[in-house]
């Protein structure tokens, strides 16, 4: 009735409406997208002086030194080693542990599953020095067991939560009928249960794996000279090169990360996520 008797009022409310809308639209891209179109101006960039806006000169100079690095290769393979590994040991070790989060109920089950939190709660720098401790004690310093363990201990949170908000969400009934029908308890997980559960699953996995490949502080810390990933050598590339380099580098690593969500993109959603984080 307001909107009949007063029209040039509707349609100004309704204008200031989508104004906000298309300003807020407008912020969220500039700080989303803003960096990373400032990062692919800059691996682009042969010539570029603070504080000007636009590089002076535009070519392929940083991209052939970056690619020319002797190490280059070496990096790339060892990221993938590991960050494959820590998401295969992950699984092996966190499942079970998921599965028996989300069907049996015990006293100070919530206190265990925050305490998968606390590794990312701290500073990684202070935490990383208690386990560099820990590690010559051990005998893991310069491992590739102990830099696994470094990556395996920055994303268990998401192997454990995940996982268990997606066996939460399996029926106990549709187990029952496998098991009604002659399924031992190993089949009806594996035919049953898992196959279920297998997007938050692969939710996890993809997490864990994108993780372990971005690692770079506690590989840096226990793993270098005897190992150096991708991530480590943008930190060397960082400190003795120029800003053009690092940008180079920095796109070169997000572009593994882009083609695997895209392939997987079916599998991450928020759905599968959120459910890892909902406790019943």
């Amino acid at each position: 009735m307001f909107s009949l008797l007063n029209p040039r009022k509707h349609y100004l409310a309704v204008g200031r409406k989508k104004f906000f809308d298309f300003l807020m639209l407008a912020v969220f891209l500039l700080f989303f997208y803003g960096p990373l179109s400032n990062l692919l101006m800059l691996a682009f960039a042969e010539l570029y002086n603070y504080p000007d806006l636009i590089p002076a000169k535009f070519g392929f100079r940083w991209w052939q030194f970056v690619l020319t690095q002797k190490t280059m290769i070496s990096a790339v393979w060892q990221s993938f080693i590991f960050a494959l590994t820590t998401t295969a040991l992950s699984l092996f070790i966190c499942l079970p542990a998921a599965y028996g989060l989300a069907r049996y109920k015990f006293p100070g089950r919530r206190l265990v599953m925050f305490s998968f939190m606390l590794t990312n709660a701290f500073p990684k720098i202070g935490l990383y020095t208690s386990i560099g401790i820990m590690y010559y004690k051990l005998g893991l310093m310069g491992t590739f067991l102990g830099v696994v363990i470094i990556h395996m201990i920055n994303t268990m949170m998401f192997m454990v939560w995940i996982p268990t908000g997606s066996f939460s969400n399996v029926h106990r009934q549709q187990e029952e009928a496998a098991r009604d029908v002659g399924a031992g308890p190993f089949r009806t997980f594996i035919k049953v249960t898992l196959p279920l559960a297998m997007p938050g699953i692969a939710v996890a996995s993809i997490y864990t794996f994108l993780g372990s490949m971005d690692e770079a502080q506690g590989t840096l810390l226990v793993g270098v000279p005897q190992f150096q990933t991708m991530p480590v050598m943008m930190y060397t590339i960082i400190a003795d090169y120029n800003v053009m380099a690092a940008a180079v580098y920095a796109l070169m690593m997000i572009i593994p990360t882009v083609i695997l969500l895209i392939l997987l993109r079916r599998y991450v959603g928020p759905d599968a996520i959120a459910s890892g984080f909902k406790l019943k």
